[in-house]
């Protein structure tokens, strides 16, 4: 169904940069516990079911999108605070959606 422009502008998809990442071994579908930098807006975690295509050491420094501005959510003993995107396949495998080129942590996707 389609939305408005004024209904996307709501949505705080933006740029951040992982800072660190740990295993999850508590939830209930393989997925890490992912701490990102979105500047302005500080630091936030999630848990990311992104064991099928990335190893720690691979998520860490990288820039990501994420929903800022979703409610926080309890995920076993973890508070998610933000949502992590990515294009999920066949399989459960979730492809991270980055930006192109580097921008400021923070930055708003328009």
């Amino acid at each position: 169904e389609p939305i408005s422009w004024q209904d996307f502008e709501q949505v705080e998809l933006r740029a951040g940069t992982i800072t660190r990442v740990e295993d999850f071994p508590e939830a209930h579908k393989p997925a890490y516990k992912i701490w990102a930098d979105f500047g302005d807006f500080g630091v936030m975690k999630c848990s990311a079911q992104l064991t099928k295509l990335y190893r720690k050491e691979d998520l860490l420094g990288r820039q990501i999108m994420g929903v800022i501005n979703f409610p926080p959510k309890q995920i076993g003993t973890f508070m998610s605070e933000f949502l992590v995107t990515g294009f999920v396949l066949e399989g459960g495998k979730v492809v991270l959606s980055e930006p192109e080129r580097t921008v400021p942590n923070g930055t708003k996707l328009a």
